[in-house]
């Protein structure tokens, strides 16, 4: 049966719409009754471990249910933990209820804890990026090339969120003239998972977007969860448009970050990975031109420099020494052609009158001019016998300054020819 909270309380009367109580009379009645609590034994998983002035503050869930409560232990008892405890742990903690009157908060304070092995979440979300790597969608080869310069970009995020504005911001001042297709989805909770699923798809299929951004601006364990479904991440691994996750948190990467084309370390960071700066590229565009201008006029100069010195050889500068230098060649060589020449006309001469004094010695002139003829009958045939002279016939004597004739009488005997 239900207490009446209007009945007299232990401690003093009871509140009326007359008599109401003080906030602080309230607070310090919660406290109270918290405080008679004592110290428990809870079963949970840690969801959230920060560690801030040696103290940790973290987030308590139930295992088989969607209950969470915040835990605080102080350094003192810190130091008396498992090594290596953290988030995704499964636990039993000694805590203590400690409402805080000043504030109107509820504190379990952790005096033990213990580990009792990987907590059931932990370990399902390692089965699954086990699964989804043996499949091959975390592979670097499947990872697309962002646009350089992406005309129109999907976002999907939370409404009126602080990465929506980030990335927005942030990309229209690195190029003013990029254009935006913004679906906004739950980023937590359980409509996250459909909603930004849906988001993915529906930016995928618009021929405008040249690459998608998933952008939430952080948070603790429990709230990435939606991020590492399952049936998110195939949706993104399915993407056919570059998607870049921008989550925004580095110590829990949820999965849909091992299978985007690029990750984002924030909303920020995305913005400037997708988004080229004009500034920077204008620049670059002006460095190009300078050293394009520089190259350019360096090998002009160089060129001209080889041209004046070409022109200033001998060969090019003063082109007459060419034929002076050949006109003193052609000189020597038409004096040694004269000298060679006389010198063959001068054995030609020699050889001749060798010939000549040969000839002339073999000459049948030079026989005649001894005192001998030649004797030829009448028909020319010389007489060579004077057995062949017929008595009576006339005879041709050629001697060595002209011809006689006579007629052959008796023939001398071959006895008395003289010698």
């Amino acid at each position: 049966m239900a207490e009446d909270p209007t009945a007299p309380s232990p401690g003093g009367a009871a509140s009326s719409a007359d008599a109401p109580w003080p906030v602080g009379q309230l607070s310090a009645k919660l406290k109270d009754y918290i405080d008679r609590l004592g110290q428990v034994w809870v079963d949970g998983e840690i969801a959230q471990w920060g560690v801030s002035g040696g103290n940790v503050y973290g987030k308590l869930k139930d295992v088989s249910m969607d209950a969470t409560v915040s835990f605080v232990i102080w350094s003192s008892v810190r130091a008396t933990l498992p090594d290596g405890l953290g988030q995704g742990d499964r636990v039993t903690a000694l805590v203590k209820a400690n409402w805080w009157v000043k504030g109107g908060t509820l504190t379990m304070q952790v005096s033990q804890m213990r580990r009792v092995g990987l907590g059931d979440l932990l370990e399902r979300l390692e089965r699954l990026r086990a699964t989804l790597a043996a499949e091959g969608l975390f592979a670097a080869e499947r990872k697309q090339r962002l646009p350089f310069l992406p005309q129109c970009i999907g976002l999907v995020t939370g409404k009126d969120s602080d990465a929506e504005k980030d990335v927005l911001r942030n990309a229209q001042l690195r190029w003013p003239s990029v254009r935006f297709r913004v679906v906004h989805a739950a980023v937590q909770g359980d409509k996250a998972v459909a909603e930004v699923s849906a988001g993915i798809r529906q930016l995928d299929a618009d021929p405008e977007v040249d690459v998608i951004i998933v952008a939430r601006g952080g948070g603790d364990f429990q709230n990435l969860l939606p991020f590492s479904d399952e049936s998110l991440v195939r949706a993104a691994a399915a993407c056919q448009t570059p998607l870049v996750s921008a989550i925004g948190h580095e110590n829990d990467r949820p999965l849909l970050d091992e299978v985007a084309d690029l990750r984002a370390s924030t909303p920020t960071d995305a913005a400037k990975r997708v988004v080229p700066d004009v500034g920077e590229e204008l620049s670059r565009v002006q460095q190009a031109r300078s050293r394009m201008l520089s190259r350019v006029t360096t090998t002009i100069a160089t060129e001209v420099e080889r041209i004046a010195a070409i022109r200033s050889r001998p060969v090019l500068a003063e082109a007459a020494w060419i034929v002076d230098t050949r006109a003193d060649e052609l000189t020597r060589a038409v004096a040694r052609g004269v000298e060679l020449t006389h010198r063959l006309l001068e054995r030609a001469g020699v050889d001749l009158d060798e010939r000549r004094t040969q000839l002339r010695a073999l000459s049948p002139q030079r026989t005649l001019d001894r005192g001998y003829a030649i004797a030829q009958t009448d028909d020319g045939a010389v007489l060579r016998s004077a057995a062949s002279a017929v008595p009576g016939s006339r005879v041709r004597l050629t001697l060595a300054d002209g011809r006689v004739a006579t007629i052959v009488e008796t023939p001398t005997d071959s006895a008395e020819r003289p010698a």
